[in-house]
């Protein structure tokens, strides 16, 4: 299967995630503030964090190039949500919630790189044990 293909499949289930994601964040906690959102790009910078680690040249996993764009490009690709989050602050503030944008923007970015250093830490690490 070409690349595009396996990058289009992963993009396909990575959006259906992101949706059952928001969906179940918004039927929880309301849609008040972007909670799903933040959710989806903290825990897709994880992943993408992660699986680069442990699957890179130095990794203990290592998988095909199509097998690192499915899940880097196609998956976490159609998980994230960047263009939603830009939209969503973009509304927050046309709402005139000045703090409120302050505090979504401050939490998506400290949060995705925690998340993405997270992951590569754990996957390093992971990389170093012994089996």
């Amino acid at each position: 299967m070409s690349a595009y293909l396996w990058i289009a499949l992963g993009s396909a289930i990575g959006g259906v995630a992101r949706y059952g994601v928001t969906y179940l964040f918004a039927a929880t906690v309301g849609d008040g503030f972007p909670w799903g959102t933040l959710a989806i790009n903290v825990s897709g910078s994880w992943l993408i964090g992660f699986f680069n680690t442990l699957s890179g040249t130095d990794g203990r996993v290592l998988v095909p190039v199509r097998v690192r764009q499915f899940v880097m490009i196609g998956i976490c690709g159609g998980y994230t949500t960047f263009s939603a989050f830009s939209l969503e602050t973009l509304n927050i503030l046309q709402r005139g919630a000045v703090l409120s944008a302050a505090a979504y923007v401050t939490a998506s970015a400290t949060l995705c790189l925690a998340a993405v250093w997270s992951g590569h830490l754990l996957a390093a690490r992971t990389n170093r044990l012994a089996f």
